[in-house]
């Protein structure tokens, strides 16, 4: 089996235990602080103020209850397309 372990920022990651894997946006909506898709966020911009990328590397097992997930933080979209391809070399054949 192919080894799937990512170097991250934050730490080695199993890739081969990931349950759900998404980039998100982390925004300020009012005071409020909230994750939401790029999607939205590209509709909406003028409305929120962008804090700042993540890609949330989710491990939690099916039916959990406690969340077991990785969140990495970036400054820029670039940067987070960058890291989203490193990451998808792993599960190309």
């Amino acid at each position: 089996m192919k080894k799937m372990i990512y170097k991250s920022s934050v730490g080695d990651l199993d890739l081969s235990k990931l349950t759900r894997l998404y980039p998100a946006v982390v925004v300020d909506m009012h005071g409020e602080v909230a994750e939401m898709s790029l999607e939205w966020t590209e509709l909406y911009s003028e409305k929120v103020k962008l804090k700042s990328y993540v890609l949330i590397f989710d491990f939690t097992p099916i039916n959990a209850e406690t969340k077991e997930r990785v969140t990495l933080e970036f400054k820029t979209k670039d940067e987070l397309m960058a890291v989203m391809q490193e990451v998808s070399q792993f599960f190309q054949k």
